[in-house]
């Protein structure tokens, strides 16, 4: 086996030639014998049973060339690109160059080849600074979301509706006097001013009290996702059965017991809540501080033009793996489609619209582990096998079949250029603090 490559000038094209030497050529042709002669019927033999003489002088040896092509080139060709040290990224476009009888057979590749990359600054980069701070307000704010989850909707006699009230109401909506599929409902619940229902619909309701009729004039988006309905005018029929208002629970201990049974008092609540915060808004830092660094070192590299085959592979892998999770959801692709009024192409656009940024920052950390010559050790991986299985409810050696060492050595692997991008970055100096109230910790 010989492998020559030579790049098409500065571009990510090029053309491999490789042979395939004698031997193996002689058990490829013995191959296609095995295959063909099992369908071909000879007078004065058995189906199957001709002899290779025979076939030779009928047929040709030349004959089974193709098949016994077939049969080897997979193999030829992964060995020449390894010889020949290069990536591809799409199939190649094979010609070939010669087959004579006895000799090795030339073949010439078309290839896709992964880009170039010229690294620039990737450690110690400057981010923006990341504040971990808990603020009194920021605590207030979230025993207050909890309160909003403890509140009980309790009966308005004879007052009307107000923001943040849930109405009970039945409608029956039309366009052009005539009804239209999912227009009607009985006793629904809507929460005034939570932007559920078609714009203008809510705000219409206010003011309005129970037992009243009410017509309601809308107008649907332009951008609806039922294409019938889109920038057409509706009025609902809307009959109001009860008006309900939020009734908060008190800020006090009893309340702290009731939202946290680990937790005796107010007091101990709000320490409680400083703490996830803290963690919270620390996770949160550390995911923005890695985001920023990343995008500052792949902005940094020079990356020659991206082939089309890397971006469209990207975006089907990334729809593929999107359109899995709705399925684990019990979501299948056709309901998915259904329900957000939307095709395969349109979700195909969105993944597309990101693919040049997603495959640049692969290739930037793909070059930053050769750089840094990062070779996870066989303890990584174990524990990458070990915490996959816990994950995902498998055996360990289930995980061991589906992923071989070197995926899991290359995922690794980026982990641990990320982790070395972003624990090195420095983050920039922290603006002068205000002194107000509200901002003590």
């Amino acid at each position: 086996m010989s492998a020559k490559w030579e790049r098409d000038g500065d571009t990510n094209k090029g053309t491999l030639t490789f042979d395939i030497d004698v031997d193996t050529i002689k058990k490829g042709i013995d191959q296609a014998f095995d295959k063909a002669k099992k369908t071909l019927t000879v007078p004065g033999f058995r189906k199957g049973h001709i002899p290779r003489q025979i076939f030779n002088r009928m047929y040709g040896e030349e004959a089974l060339y193709q098949d016994a092509l077939n049969i080897v080139l997979p193999e030829a060709y992964e060995a020449a690109i390894k010889e020949a040290g290069i990536e591809p990224v799409d199939q190649p476009q094979l010609d070939v160059d010669s087959m004579e009888k006895e000799q090795p057979w030339v073949l010439k590749a078309v290839v896709t080849v992964k880009p170039d990359v010229k690294l620039g600054e990737y450690r110690g980069l400057t981010v923006p600074k990341q504040s971990t701070r808990v603020l009194v307000k920021d605590i207030d704010a979230e025993l207050e979301n909890k309160r909003q989850q403890q509140a009980e909707l309790v009966l308005k006699e004879d007052k009307a509706a107000e923001n943040g009230d849930t109405v009970v109401i039945d409608y029956v909506g039309t366009v052009d006097g005539e009804k239209f599929d999912g227009g009607s409902a009985d006793n629904h619940s809507l929460e005034l001013g939570s932007n559920s229902f078609i714009p203008g619909f809510e705000e219409q309701l206010v003011g309005h009290k129970a037992g009243e009729d009410v017509d309601v004039k809308v107008t649907f988006p332009e951008d609806y996702q039922a294409k019938e309905l889109a920038g057409k005018e509706a009025v609902f029929a809307v009959k109001l059965h009860e008006v309900k208002a939020k009734e908060l629970p008190a800020l006090d201990d009893e309340f702290a017991k009731d939202v946290d049974e680990d937790v005796d008092s107010l007091e101990e609540l709000k320490a409680k809540t400083k703490e996830q915060l803290k963690e919270r808004k620390e996770h949160d830092a550390k995911e923005a501080i890695e985001e920023a660094a990343i995008s500052e070192a792949v902005d940094n590299a020079e990356i020659k033009e991206i082939p089309q085959a890397m971006l469209d592979d990207d975006t089907n892998r990334q729809m593929q793996q999107y359109l899995a999770n709705m399925q684990q959801q019990g979501i299948s692709p056709e309901m998915y489609f259904q329900i957000t009024g939307t095709k395969q192409e349109d979700l195909q656009k969105q993944f597309a619209a990101d693919a040049e940024n997603r495959v640049k920052t692969n290739l930037v950390l793909e070059a930053i582990v050769e750089a840094e010559d990062i070779k996870p050790a066989k303890e990584d991986i174990d524990a990458e096998i070990k915490d996959l299985a816990s994950q995902y409810s498998m055996k360990e050696e289930e995980v061991s079949k589906a992923l071989s060492p070197d995926m899991l050595s290359h995922d690794i692997a980026i982990r641990k250029a990320v982790d070395l991008v972003r624990d090195s970055a420095k983050q920039e100096k922290t603006a002068k603090k205000s002194k107000a109230k509200d901002d003590a910790e």
